[in-house]
């Protein structure tokens, strides 16, 4: 959709001149003067605002004749890693067990700069990092089966005991065996239209899905950390495959409710809440102020708001869904102009889904009366 809202331009050209990572995916801006797209990181030279369009889809720029810039490649950038980064992470998962080499990476005409750059940016970490947590969450899970130290070691590419017990307490701070005792917390990187995600879990469930971007989240990766008595290593399970698949079909318009299961530590008050936050319906929004009032305590509008703030799973347990009493967008984790688009997305697609049961309940009521004629 073209954005013709004067406020609205305002504020993602504001978004485009500080580069703000908040808005991936949220607008594609389309230059006049040069006919290319680009999304809000891009690192070109900024256009006068006179020169610029804004649309909420990049193939609306694309159909309105701008080709994406190759600069900041908004095709690629907004959601998807770019293919030779995505090839070389396939690499890792279908071989755990293997040190994935600039030169194997070479080979797969993979160029290492890319991947190097892609990961120090994206996951704050270089690309051989990524696979030694890959690697070691391999050999835990193994270790954990029951398979003695020695033949995880070696089966996982280290040349003796002492290689791998210094990576293991390098990255995990104990042993082999003592790391293998201890919970762990899985963490995936996942895209989605308004940006990259984390997505963590353990053997329990989800327990945090939030924006890259999102202010604090080393805080809230120490404070997971130390509730769950766990260290966070790369990797996935049952948990996070089924996230990314729901995610995939929430944004399609294909979902309004989540069933995968999830681990939330907090306090009681704070389970409280979020438990309230999913009696909000799809499609809805709640004030704080209400909020409070089910959990019969109307006068605790900021210890709600404060535990609102508090949950690390971001869409699912929906405290995008929670504005103020005015009726006005209030703070959100991943930045307002997502929770505008997600309140938006919700409302769209709420409102599709009651025109189609319309249309079923007319077409059996055309039915019963042909039937009684």
């Amino acid at each position: 959709m073209l954005v013709t809202d004067k406020k609205q331009i305002d504020t993602y050209y504001k978004a485009l001149l500080e580069r703000d990572s908040r808005f991936t995916g949220i607008f594609y801006v389309g230059v006049k003067t040069t006919s290319i797209f680009c999304i809000a990181t891009c690192r070109a030279r900024k256009p006068k605002i006179k020169n610029v369009v804004f649309y909420t889809m990049y193939k609306e720029a694309m159909d309105a004749g701008f080709r994406p810039c190759k600069v900041c490649r908004p095709t690629e950038n907004a959601n998807e890693a770019p293919e030779p980064v995505s090839k070389a992470i396939e690499l890792v998962r279908v071989n755990p067990k293997e040190k994935i080499s600039d030169q194997v990476l070479r080979e797969n005409n993979i160029a290492p700069e890319q991947v190097r750059r892609w990961f120090n940016l994206h996951y704050g970490m270089t690309f051989h990092a990524f696979q030694r947590m890959y690697r070691i969450n391999n050999a835990l899970i193994e270790l954990k089966e029951g398979r003695s130290t020695i033949d995880t070691a070696m089966d996982a590419g280290y040349d003796s005991l002492s290689g791998f017990g210094y990576t293991c307490k390098k990255l995990l701070g104990s042993s082999p065996t003592q790391s293998a005792e201890k919970n762990r917390i899985l963490i995936s990187r996942l895209t989605t239209p308004l940006g990259p995600m984390f997505a963590c879990a353990t053997d329990a469930g989800l327990c945090l899905l939030e924006f890259v971007d999102r202010r604090m989240l080393e805080t809230e990766f120490r404070d997971l950390q130390t509730r769950l008595t766990a260290n966070i290593v790369s990797g996935e399970n049952k948990h996070i495959k089924q996230t990314k698949i729901e995610l995939d079909e929430y944004f399609s318009g294909e979902r309004t409710m989540f069933n995968v299961t999830l681990d939330l530590p907090g306090t009681v008050f704070q389970k409280q809440v979020w438990d309230v936050l999913f009696s909000i319906p799809f499609g809805k929004t709640a004030s704080y102020q209400q909020q409070a009032e089910r959990l019969n305590n109307p006068k605790a509008v900021r210890a709600v708001a404060s535990a609102n703030g508090c949950n690390r799973v971001a869409i699912i347990v929906p405290c995008h869904r929670v504005i103020g009493k005015n009726g006005n967008l209030t703070g959100y984790g991943g930045g307002l102009e997502r929770k505008r688009w997600l309140l938006e997305h919700e409302n769209k697609v709420s409102l599709k889904l009651q025109q189609n049961e319309e249309i079923e309940r007319d077409a059996s009521q055309l039915d019963f009366t042909c039937l009684l004629n």
